[in-house]
């Protein structure tokens, strides 16, 4: 069952990364290039263009397209070698006139994790750990080896285990770095997702990990709210109203990406539906359900516009 839950969410796609973990600059960096050249990566002059390495090259690519910052297109001269040009999301984030060109606010590195899990996951070891991984306190090889195994009851072929260390590696070093033992200099360049407090260096062993569940000082509610009705929106078809048990605990849900309790989010949906009259948190017999007045899609929509509407107005 949770080989076909990753077969469904995600792509076979391991250690695209080269090893290096998401640098600051490197999201706006790639959407720049790909918006004045749909060629900008497979061009000789790459490395010249981008001001770094070949495989910085090849990793700055990933981690654009796994955070839905850009997308493929067709290339009509050369089928072969598709376009990689800016998504709508990517557009309406990095755009000069867009919500946060240079990811200044924190809520927006928390809308790119939840973007970086959703479909089709280009990060399949990110989205086992987070949906269908259980221990709260972790040794890296027990995340190996479940990888390994649920890509095995996906059906994909030729996944090799020495891949999926690199993953789990990168995926470690992405939100915390180690307590001890020898550090590289990727290790010592920050990542700008490590603010978001998700897994930290646990007491004991220098491989041990933990996740950090509960409240998120920097994670908006309005973030929440959005992420809840892109997921209903996914899984719902046209429901307007879902538990919030299911929100916190179904694979590929917020609770999971964010690492939130269903009391977490209950509390930030009741916060988060002050604001917003077409959304509301109910509790009938005891069950706890969110509730939504009107198309879900169209409420998220206007939820995540709203907030960077109010935020650019802050600024000014």
């Amino acid at each position: 069952m949770s080989g076909a839950l990753l077969g469904a969410a995600a792509e076979p796609a391991f250690a695209r990364h080269e090893t290096f973990h998401l640098r600051f600059g490197w999201l706006r960096k790639g959407f720049t290039a790909a918006l004045s050249d749909p060629e900008a990566f497979s061009r000789p002059n790459a490395t010249v263009e981008l001001g770094v390495g070949k495989n910085m090259v090849n990793a700055i690519r990933y981690w654009c397209q796994a955070y839905k910052i850009l997308e493929t297109t067709p290339n009509e001269e050369r089928p072969r070698m598709p376009h990689l040009t800016p998504s709508a999301f990517g557009r309406q984030l990095l755009d000069e006139d867009g919500w946060d060109p240079w990811l200044e606010d924190p809520a927006s590195l928390w809308l790119l994790h939840w973007k970086l899990l959703g479909p089709k996951c280009m990060a399949p070891v990110w989205w086992t750990a987070f949906n269908l991984f259980v221990p709260e306190q972790f040794e890296e090889y027990q995340l190996t080896d479940l990888v390994v195994e649920l890509t095995a009851a996906a059906g994909w072929k030729s996944v090799m285990e020495s891949s999926v260390k690199k993953d789990v590696d990168c995926l470690l070093r992405t939100f915390g770095v180690r307590r001890t033992g020898r550090q590289t200099m990727d290790d010592l360049l920050d990542c700008p997702t490590r603010q978001l407090g998700l897994i930290a260096p646990a007491a004991g062993e220098a491989r041990s990990w933990r996740f950090v569940t509960g409240p998120k000082p920097s994670l908006p509610s309005a973030i929440v709210a959005y992420a809840c009705l892109d997921f209903m929106a996914g899984v719902g078809g046209k429901e307007r109203t879902i538990s919030v048990a299911r929100l916190a605990g179904d694979p590929g849900a917020p609770g999971r990406a964010f690492r939130l309790t269903e009391s977490n989010l209950y509390d930030i949906l009741i916060e988060a539906a002050k604001s917003v009259p077409q959304m509301r948190v109910a509790e009938p017999a005891g069950l706890r359900q969110f509730i939504v007045n009107g198309d879900v899609e169209a409420l998220r929509d206007q939820i995540i516009n709203e907030y960077y509407r109010a935020r650019q107005e802050q600024a000014a």
